[in-house]
């Protein structure tokens, strides 16, 4: 194992980030889509576990969850790949960080935005070139016209370029921190070491500051992941070859239905698909 691990852990990242008030803010001050003034200067941890109202609620919990002293919350999420549930869940805990600001006789004009950054180590958008998403409330029409409230900002991990953000030096050097440290780096890039918020961060990770317990953990981390991707495509290839059988299946009955009206070979096979030799058998 090299000197440093891996931040995008569990262990690692939640305790850079959900530790150390002026890393979560350098971090979130740099990715998210906040305009000049609504920069975020102070923080107070929350618990991440979100407890329900009442007992038919739904228990969930985040990473890191933080709120500003203008009230606005902010949650931070490390997503090792992507699943079709994860983005559902996301807007669930944002959602529910909303609602839960206010009691019962609170007025509305209390809320406050809540900021939502996934971190997600794979690609879920393969036909767009941008590796940033922010998605909010906006009229269909004029998108200008936003309704403020929840703001879901996910990062694309693996599309990260350096060259493609010269002018936000500190988004890219937390994303170089997570894309370009692993278990393998024995020395911190000049850059990211030159750096003080980014240096701290990568003294947090140094292999040496873990327990022999904490090290297990973050080596069982790792396997669960590899476990959990393996399974996730085995079941996404079971549902390909379903979806294909089921094709398949519907080409065949359409082809009966075909030949019992009087259409020929050549005509089902161009509709169907099926060999000439698999509509005679029928």
């Amino acid at each position: 194992m090299g000197k440093y691990l891996d931040p995008k852990a569990d262990l690692t990242f939640k305790k850079v980030f959900g530790e150390h008030p002026n890393l979560v803010i350098s971090l979130l001050n740099a990715l998210l889509p906040l305009e000049e003034g609504q920069e975020i200067k102070e923080v107070e941890y929350l618990s991440p576990e979100r407890v329900p109202w009442f007992s038919s609620g739904k228990y969930s919990i985040v990473d890191v969850m933080c709120k500003a002293k203008d009230g606005r919350h902010f949650i931070v999420e490390m997503q090792m790949y992507w699943t079709t549930n994860f983005k559902d869940r996301v807007l669930f805990n944002s959602a529910k960080v909303y609602v839960e600001q206010l009691r019962q006789g609170e007025d509305y004009s209390k809320l406050k935005p809540v900021y939502t950054l996934s971190l997600v180590n794979d690609i879920f958008e393969p036909t767009m070139t941008e590796m940033i998403h922010h998605y909010q409330m906006v009229h269909d029409k004029k998108t200008e016209k936003v309704i403020d409230g929840l703001h879901l900002v996910f990062v694309e991990l693996p599309k990260f370029k350096p060259q493609n953000m010269t002018e936000k030096k500190m988004a890219a050097l937390w994303l170089r921190f997570l894309t370009e440290i692993d278990g393998d780096t024995r020395e911190a890039p000049k850059e990211l070491a030159d750096n003080g918020e980014i240096s701290q961060a990568m003294k947090i990770v140094e292999e040496t500051a873990y327990t022999r317990e904490q090290l297990e953990e973050y080596n069982w981390f790792w396997d669960k992941v590899r476990l959990d991707r393996n399974l996730a495509g085995a079941a996404e290839q079971r549902y390909e070859e379903g979806l294909e059988e089921g094709a398949r299946n519907t080409n065949i009955e359409n082809a009966r239905k075909m030949k019992e009206i009087g259409m020929t070979t050549e005509q089902i096979r161009m509709v169907t698909g099926l060999t000439e030799e698999e509509i005679e058998r029928l």
